[in-house]
């Protein structure tokens, strides 16, 4: 099996998508990036024709790392029932690593809760791997999601948790005005513009060194 485009320097993101975890995840997307990683997840993706669950394996065979949030398991007010997408996401991420072919076998995996050891209560099955808790703090799981990928990578030269973090603060300012000079609005961005708008920020910032 040939090696996916850009397979070392993907990482999945598998992490709820609502407003009210949105400012962890902007924060995650921009960590990612920074540590001169892709970011990618099933937002990037609105091809209709093509099943929800397709795309979500599709997107996982071009990963070599994934980042799985499990800590969404309030009742939904709509159905009653918790949100289940996250931990299939997570067993079929898990799965590529353990049956696919040499490629897949060398993912890695990252996977946070809100607090922790929460998740034996109701994923006991993962109780043997190493889970981080971010507390809902966005600055943490910038710190976490450095320190992991620097572990898992073994790259070097990657900023600092509190040096992301800076540059994330200084991106946050400066987004209204780039989102301008590319008609867009900072406040009605989609995923894709997003990352767009992180990635042109990034390449013109000078040299921490």
């Amino acid at each position: 099996m040939s090696l996916p485009k850009n397979y070392n320097d993907s990482v999945f993101l598998n992490c709820p998508f609502d407003s009210l975890y949105k400012p962890l995840f902007d924060a995650m997307v921009f960590a990612v990036h920074d540590c001169g990683f892709i970011a990618r997840c099933a937002l990037e993706e609105v091809d209709a024709s093509e099943v929800r669950i397709d795309k979500i394996y599709n997107i996982i065979e071009d990963c070599r790392y994934g980042i799985h949030d499990i800590s969404r398991t309030e009742l939904d007010n709509a159905s009653g029932f918790p949100r289940f997408n996250m931990p299939l996401e997570l067993g079929v991420f898990l799965g590529a690593k353990k049956f696919g072919q040499l490629v897949q076998k060398r993912k890695y995996c990252l996977i946070l809760d809100k607090e922790p050891y929460r998740y034996q209560a109701f994923i006991s099955d993962i109780a043997g791997q190493d889970i981080h808790a971010h507390n809902n703090d966005a600055e943490e799981i910038v710190t976490i999601v450095r320190n992991w990928l620097t572990t898992a990578s073994r790259r070097k030269r990657i900023p600092g948790g509190r040096k992301i973090w800076e540059h994330y603060q200084g991106f946050k300012a400066d987004l209204p005005q780039l989102a301008q000079e590319f008609q867009l609005e900072a406040e009605a961005l989609i995923y894709n513009d997003f990352v767009y708008m992180i990635v042109e920020w990034l390449t013109t910032q000078p040299n921490d060194d």
